[in-house]
């Protein structure tokens, strides 16, 4: 049997991508890959310096295809959805909002559970600094 090869990551970009802006130099949602043609093109000949260019064998594995962290994703939307979820899967908040985002994330702390789109101390963080806030006005409120 032969070793496996770990296969490289590549980001596609496209050819002449930090000359403008139009192409996504600084901008995200411009940032769509189209293959490079034209004659001279060093990218399409693969020159060494240039960026790669989609091509068959950077695809990934179907065994880890889809998976985050090794662990199978699952959408959640309300506590219904929290407890399907298990040990071998990790969280993705749905668009919620926070009251329910608050009562989502203390119920997966609680069960030690993983959450991917979301900075759990970050947030909770935010949340108490608000109600600080809300607090401190409501009091201010009743004085005058």
């Amino acid at each position: 049997m032969y070793k496996m090869e770990k296969k490289r990551q590549a980001n596609f970009q496209r050819t002449k991508k930090h000359c403008y802006v139009k192409l996504g130099s600084r901008q995200k949602s411009m940032r769509k890959y189209k293959r490079a043609s034209g004659r001279h093109n060093k990218t399409r000949q693969k020159w060494r310096s240039r960026p790669p260019m989609v091509e068959i064998g950077y695809k990934n594995q179907c065994s880890t295809s889809g998976l985050i962290n090794d662990k199978l994703p699952i959408l959640v939307y309300n506590s219904q959805d929290l407890n399907k979820v298990g040990k071998e899967n990790i969280i993705i908040l749905g668009k919620i909002g926070n009251k329910l985002k608050i009562e989502l994330v203390k119920q997966a702390v609680a069960k030690k559970m993983e959450i991917y789109n979301l900075n759990i101390k970050k947030f909770m963080k935010e949340v108490e600094r608000q109600a600080k806030i809300s607090k401190t006005e409501t009091k201010s409120g009743d004085k005058k």
